[in-house]
């Protein structure tokens, strides 16, 4: 008995052990679980607020500052309107077409006008001058002639001058520059915005950046079609994607996505993230360049600042956000419309617009502005010089900024007609197109020294060889004016004579040198002022030995010719050589009263948010005696009625200039410099092989001049 009795009491021990092992092994998993668990919590925490400070400061440094590199934008000059100024109404309304204003029957708001009989009413636009704001005001300008005798507000005030908004000429950036135009948020339509929102995040405003029910909806509506037909992501979502992230599909790239948009969120308002998103969005490719927010994307599609859009335009924008390359208006134009049209609908759905506007819009077709809009308004031979200006001229501080405004002395009138005038006028010289001729042409303002206009060649979009800029050729009689400048300054007068004999010259190798007028005759004695507007070559040779080779050279740098120039007799008939460019500079201070001034283009730089950093200096060095110029620039004006220009009494009736030709050697180049009371007028005409071209001065290149001055009639 008390065996068995052992026995059972060693069973119920052996049964307490096991039982103690199995609750020690559950809790040993359950404290390993529960270890893994609160680590992996630990950890997941600690991931998430470092991997929150990583994206905040992300976020900050891209969003606190300035959220983008904005390219350079450069402008012509705005046109100033003076009453009793010499202005046409037809170049009133070439400049409002230019800058793209909207002609219609009654102006109603900024970037529209009217023409009716010899007035034009128009309403300007707002912009920020360097020199301060100028607000949109609406004014009506009346012609007599061509003259401007009142300029009168809508109160009926009398203005004594009005300043329209410059054109927008080209923008600068380089591969690693996206273009864009910065709209600020207060400057964005309520209407595109509403309508965004309508279409896009409808509870934009009341999600705190991530919106569960949109990702719901999404993935209700994709498990249904069987593939993705609907995103879930917030435009706060969609802004972090852009800013940060790539377009790669991964739990990764949505987590980091969501994570983003939450701390931005939390972080800005709603409007610093919806002025973000709309400036950085992608609406479209130009060319190697992306178009890149609504301010570049308006331009680019309807050539008009987002402020000035129709309800159709607004809609066909937000239709394109949905997908820029599907929605393509230009690939695609049935397939954008059909997205416009629903847009349209939802619009007046939603009482963003009414039945009236929305029958108008609905019935308009798509009306593009044209298919290179960005790519039309630079021309490459002032941008190379631009270029070349800033690199001299500018402090490399300055260069440097994002969003800088420049603010240049070109004029889009006066270029465009330089540019037909280059191509017609080689077409009437050239009439087969045998002879491979090719142009430059350079204008500036008479007064100021300023480039208006330039043009290097047939092809004016041709970004390569910059003739106008970097073709040095011989510049013929071109140089005869320096030679009687220097005689007037040493107090020859116009009526002296000298010699119009056969000479014989040696140079320092022994070589004989005879030169000869162009008509091979002589005439004995001629004043100064008949062997220059007949443009004699043997009274030049020997008036230069008389005054000396040297001071003619010095009068060229005083001119501004930079080159090194030899004292050959050979000189003082154009041997030197230079671009119409410097040609230009050597004529300009004969045109300003002896004042020198170095030709530039850029009157002023202000920074993106309007501050001055730079503005052209207005002084001028009086280089030659007035007197000495006029006398000069009066027998230069005889050259266009009695000289060698005399053909442009014909060309050009009722024009008065004042100019000189040249020819070189073997006629292969053709050059004149013409001016009259505003513009000096520089023009070549050439081969680029140097061969002859078969012209003097007067077939060649006056031709082209005259062909820009009968624009200006």
């Amino acid at each position: 008995m008390a065996q068995t009795k052992k026995v059972v009491k060693k069973k119920k021990s052996t049964k307490s052990t096991k039982s103690k092992n199995k609750a020690t092994w559950k809790q040993r998993l359950f404290a390993f679980i529960w270890s893994i668990f609160w680590k992996s919590t630990l950890a997941f925490i600690a991931l998430m607020v470092i991997a929150g400070i990583y994206f905040d400061k992300k976020i900050e440094r891209r969003l606190d500052g300035s959220a983008w590199t904005l390219p350079a934008q450069v402008y012509a000059r705005p046109l100033l309107i003076d009453r009793d100024q010499s202005l046409t109404q037809k170049a009133l309304i070439t400049e409002l077409k230019l800058l793209n204003y909207r002609p219609v029957k009654t102006v109603r708001s900024a970037g529209q006008f009217s023409v009716a009989a010899n007035k034009v009413t128009l309403y300007r636009r707002a912009f920020d001058f360097p020199e301060g704001i100028e607000l949109k005001e609406k004014v009506t300008v009346s012609f007599s002639a061509n003259n401007v005798p009142s300029i009168r507000n809508s109160a009926g005030k009398t203005l004594v001058n009005f300043k329209l908004d410059p054109l927008l000429l080209s923008r600068l950036h380089s591969d690693q520059i996206e273009d864009r135009v910065f709209v600020p948020f207060e400057k964005i339509p309520d209407l595109f915005i509403d309508t965004l929102l309508l279409m896009e995040d409808r509870n934009y405003y009341h999600h705190q950046g991530v919106s569960p029910f949109a990702i719901a909806r999404a993935f209700i509506v994709n498990f249904k079609a069987g593939h993705t037909v609907q995103g879930g992501s917030t435009l706060t979502q969609q802004l972090a994607k852009n800013l940060f992230l790539t377009q790669e599909r991964s739990l990764w790239r949505k987590f980091q996505e969501a994570y983003m948009a939450v701390l931005m969120d939390h972080k800005y308002s709603k409007d610093k993230l919806l002025e973000a998103y709309l400036n950085e969005v992608y609406l479209a490719q130009n060319g190697k360049t992306g178009v890149y927010g609504i301010g570049l994307a308006s331009d680019y599609y309807f050539a008009r600042p987002i402020n000035e859009l129709r309800v159709e335009q607004i809609a066909l924008l937000v239709a394109i956000i949905k997908g820029p390359s599907y929605y393509n208006p230009r690939r695609n134009p049935k397939r954008a419309l059909a997205r416009r049209d629903l847009v349209l609908r939802m619009m007046v759905e939603n009482a963003l617009i009414n039945t009236n506007d929305y029958k108008y819009a609905v019935a308009d077709s798509l009306r593009l502005s044209g298919k290179s809009a960005l790519n039309q308004r630079a021309n490459p031979a002032f941008i190379s010089f631009l270029h070349r200006e800033m690199k001299e001229q500018i402090p490399a501080s300055i260069r440097k900024k994002s969003g800088l405004h420049i603010f240049t002395s070109i004029d889009p009138i006066a270029q465009k007609d330089a540019e037909f005038a280059v191509g017609h006028g080689l077409d009437k010289v050239d009439k087969n197109k045998q002879k491979g001729l090719q142009g430059a042409m350079v204008i500036s303002d008479r007064k100021r020294a300023e480039l208006r206009a330039i043009v290097s060649g047939r092809d004016v979009k041709f970004s390569g060889f910059n003739r106008a800029l970097d073709a040095d050729r011989p510049i013929g009689s071109l140089v005869k004016p320096a030679v009687y400048l220097t005689a007037l300054e040493a107090g020859y007068a116009l009526d002296t004579k000298i010699n119009d004999k056969e000479i014989v010259l040696k140079n320092s190798t022994g070589q004989r040198w005879k030169p000869k007028n162009y008509d091979r005759k002589f005439r004995g004695q001629v004043t100064l002022e008949q062997a220059l507007y007949k443009s004699l070559n043997v009274p030049t040779v020997n008036l230069g030995m008389q005054v000396g080779l040297t001071n003619v050279i010095n009068s060229l740098y005083k001119l501004g010719v930079q080159e090194k120039i030899k004292a050959y007799p050979s000189l003082v008939l154009g041997s030197v050589s230079l671009s119409p460019f410097e040609v230009a500079q050597m004529y300009q201070p004969i045109t300003m009263q002896g004042k020198y001034k170095s030709l530039q283009m850029i009157r002023t730089i202000a920074s993106a948010d309007g501050l001055l950093l730079y503005r052209r200096s207005h002084k001028v060095q009086q280089r030659f005696s007035k007197d000495a110029v006029k006398k000069l620039t009066d027998t230069l004006h005889k050259v266009a009625t009695e000289g060698t220009a005399r053909s442009l009494r014909w060309r050009n009736p009722g024009q008065e200039f004042s100019g000189k030709t040249g020819t070189t050697n073997n006629l292969k180049d053709s050059w004149f410099v013409g001016f009259n009371s505003q513009e000096v007028v520089t023009t070549w005409v050439g081969r680029d092989d140097n061969r002859s071209a078969k012209l003097t001065g007067s077939s060649g290149a006056l031709v082209l001049f005259s062909t820009y001055m009968k624009q200006k009639k």
